[in-house]
């Protein structure tokens, strides 16, 4: 995605952002991108600067914000309690709760992802399952 500040023939100024700078180039040719406060078509880009991240030295891991309050705080602490304590098992969460609660399997202690509808249906069916406050970090194999 690349992000563009944008202005029309009338001095409104706004922003858009496009898949590539070519999208913004064929969506402009095709009079697809108009100003937000009058719908001029006759839009050009604004001189920006990109925003660019400095490069980390090589082995150096990014270093984590420290809790700006007492209620950022109580949710790190949270994640970091239930990330200790139970397993990651990602987009399985509904069908691992499933089988546990019908006893198919050992209970332990899971997080994971679950689609609105797949949530409803084990609360429905009576599972005991909660919402976290928070995404779970993505796990690779």
């Amino acid at each position: 995605m690349i992000h563009y500040d944008l202005k029309c023939p009338k001095g409104h100024e706004f922003d858009g952002w496009f898949a590539s700078a070519s999208a913004f180039d064929s969506l402009l040719a095709a009079g697809h991108v108009a100003c937000t406060l009058c719908g001029a078509k006759d839009v050009e880009k604004r001189i920006m600067a990109p925003a660019v991240r400095p490069a980390r030295k090589a082995g150096e891991k990014p270093k984590l914000q420290t809790p700006a309050n007492e209620l950022e705080a109580a949710m790190a602490e949270l994640r970091a309690k239930i990330e200790k304590n139970s397993e990651y098992v990602g987009l399985n969460f509904a069908a691992e709760a499933r089988a546990m609660h019908e006893g198919k399997i050992d209970e332990r202690s899971i997080y994971g992802e679950a689609k609105p509808d797949e949530a409803r249906a084990l609360l429905e069916d009576g599972i005991p399952v909660a919402p976290l406050p928070f995404m779970p970090k993505r796990q690779a194999n």
